[in-house]
């Protein structure tokens, strides 16, 4: 059984479970307590990946929008691939994933069933010193406890392939109430003012589920998104889940943090669920 140890503990966030458990409170925005029933269906969650000073509130606002609805049958982590190591789509072997907080199990059939979807073949290199999934665990791990998770890579891909791979992911998760995110920072070391408007353009095209316009968008403005496979793929798979009801919970800059303003990154959290029918 493959064991995956902490990479980021001590650096993006604390590694005590304690001041841990503190500063996941202090980025939902106080103490935060899941219904006992599942998520009512598939939900979508876009949301950064730096240390938790920086990010963690915005991430915070989307855990927290998430464990409102309900608690997920399982998570499917898309993170961004700073590294280069491995194929297009790199998928986690079974195991364990171990955090502050306690280990998360990597299910084997999960993993089966999704590397045959994707034609990924499971691996441990290029996790090893990947940050991009690890900082979403504390979060699932707090929120839902022993919540089964499958952590995947992924690089820069075109439009006709993301596509593809999202509606493979939709078909081998089915109607499970499963949480798919995706990993990923938005404009990275820019004026304020140039991030935000860059972010701007991108996030209309996310909202909107317009896989080729946002990779439009990213290519012609040289967006400095570093998950944009990752989000490809999501946007991807929530169409085709028919996750229409796309919004954006919150957008800030690194500035807001430091104060700072000349070298920004931008950070965002969009949830993507189905369409509440008005009575």
């Amino acid at each position: 059984m493959s064991v995956r140890l902490p990479c980021a503990a001590g650096t993006f966030y604390p590694d005590h479970p304690q001041l841990l458990e503190a500063e996941l409170r202090r980025c939902l925005g106080g103490e935060v307590k899941p219904p006992p029933s599942s998520l009512p269906g598939p939900v979508g969650l876009l949301v950064p990946h730096a240390g938790y000073r920086y990010s963690g509130e915005v991430a915070g606002v989307g855990y927290r929008q998430l464990a409102r609805l309900g608690r997920p049958e399982l998570a499917v982590i898309m993170g961004s691939n700073h590294t280069g190591l491995g194929g297009a789509v790199s998928i986690a072997p079974p195991g364990e994933w171990l955090t502050p907080l306690g280990p998360l199990r990597v299910p084997a059939p999960l993993v089966r069933r999704l590397a045959e979807a994707l034609g990924a073949e499971p691996g441990e290199l290029p996790f090893r010193e990947e940050h991009s999934v690890e900082v979403q665990l504390p979060f699932l791990k707090y929120l839902f406890g022993d919540i089964p998770i499958v952590p995947l890579v992924v690089q820069w891909a075109g439009p006709e392939a993301l596509r593809g791979w999202g509606e493979e992911l939709a078909a081998a998760l089915g109607d499970h109430r499963a949480v798919v995110i995706a990993s990923s920072d938005f404009s990275h070391y820019e004026p304020d003012a140039v991030a935000r408007e860059k972010d701007r353009r991108a996030l209309a095209r996310i909202l909107n589920l317009d896989l080729e316009g946002f990779l439009s968008e990213v290519q012609r403005h040289e967006i400095s998104i570093c998950g944009v496979g990752a989000i490809g793929i999501l946007i991807a798979w929530a169409q085709r889940m028919g996750l229409l009801g796309t919004e954006l919970l919150s957008y800030r800059t690194s500035g807001e943090v430091v104060g700072l303003l000349d070298q920004v990154v931008g950070y965002a959290a969009v949830m993507f669920r189905e369409v509440e029918e008005v009575a």
